[in-house]
C-alpha cells in the first residue's frame, strides 16, 4: 500500500511540473533558401552572424537549459528511505508469529518543496523570456543598423558619382578656358574664376569619396565581407 502511495505521489508531482514546459515561441530568423531576397535582406542575414547576436542567441539557450534544470531539480528534494525490520525477521525465523512489517519505507518531502520549486521554475521561465526579448531586440537593432548603413552607402555612392561627373565637366571647361587665356580671349580674372570652380568641384569629390569609402567600410564590418561579395552571393 505504501508502494502505491509513493509511486502515485511521484507521478502527480512529475505531471504538475512538466505541464509548465514553455512553448516554442522563440523568434525564428532563418531564411527560406528557395526565396529570392532583396539585397537588403541578404545584408541583414549576413549581419546576424555578428558576435553581438551570437551572444544573445547563446544567452537564450543557456536560459532554456536553466529552465529545464529548475523543472527537474525537485527530484533532489524528495528523500525515499527503507530498512528491514530485524526484530520481525528474527521472530519469523524462530517460528514466533510476527505482527510487525518486515521492512519500512519512508518518504521525506520538505513542506516548502512545492512552493519553492514552483517559484524556481517561474524565475527560470522569466529569465528565459527576458533572454528571448533581449535577443529579439538585438535582432531589430542589427537590422535597423544594417539597413541604415546600406542607405547611407547608396547615398554617398550616388553623391560621389554625380560629383565625379561635375568635376570632369569643370575640368573640361577649365582646359578650354586655358586655351582662351593663352590666346588672349579672356583675362586673368575670368580664367581664375574657372580655375576656382574646378578646384571647388575637385575638393567636393575628395570629400564625397571619403564619405563613400567610410560608409562602405562600416557596412562591410557589419556583414563580415565586401559589399561586392555579398551581392555576388546566391
Amino acid at each position: 500500500m505504501k508502494h502505491v502511495f509513493v509511486v502515485g505521489l511521484l507521478m502527480i508531482v512529475t505531471t504538475s511540473l512538466l505541464a509548465q514546459r514553455p512553448g516554442n515561441n522563440s523568434t525564428n530568423h532563418s531564411t527560406d533558401t528557395g526565396k529570392v531576397f532583396d539585397i537588403r535582406e541578404k545584408l541583414v542575414q549576413l549581419a546576424l552572424q555578428n558576435p553581438d547576436y551570437e551572444v544573445a542567441d547563446r544567452t537564450v539557450n543557456r536560459s532554456l537549459y536553466e529552465l529545464r534544470k529548475a523543472k527537474g531539480s525537485w527530484l533532489g528534494a524528495v528523500g525515499v528511505s527503507g530498512n528491514l525490520n530485524e526484530f520481525s525477521i528474527k521472530q519469523q525465523q524462530s517460528g514466533v508469529a510476527s505482527f510487525y512489517p518486515r521492512y519500512n519505507i519512508s518518504v521525506n518531502i520538505p513542506l516548502d518543496m512545492f512552493t519553492t520549486k514552483r517559484n524556481d521554475v517561474k524565475i527560470a521561465r522569466e529569465n528565459y523570456l527576458m533572454a528571448e526579448a533581449a535577443r529579439n531586440n538585438t535582432f531589430r537593432d542589427i537590422r535597423a543598423a544594417v539597413l541604415s548603413m546600406y542607405e547611407d552607402y547608396l547615398m554617398h555612392k550616388a553623391r560621389l558619382e554625380s560629383q565625379i561627373r561635375m568635376t570632369q565637366d569643370e575640368q573640361t571647361i577649365l582646359i578650354s578656358k586655358e586655351r582662351d587665356f593663352k590666346d588672349g580671349l579672356i583675362n586673368q580674372e575670368e580664367y581664375t574664376k574657372y580655375n576656382k570652380a574646378f578646384e571647388g568641384a575637385n575638393l567636393l569629390k575628395i570629400e564625397y569619396e571619403r564619405n563613400y569609402k567610410v560608409s562602405k567600410i562600416e557596412l562591410e564590418r557589419m556583414i563580415g565581407m565586401t559589399i561586392e561579395e555579398a551581392i555576388a552571393l546566391k
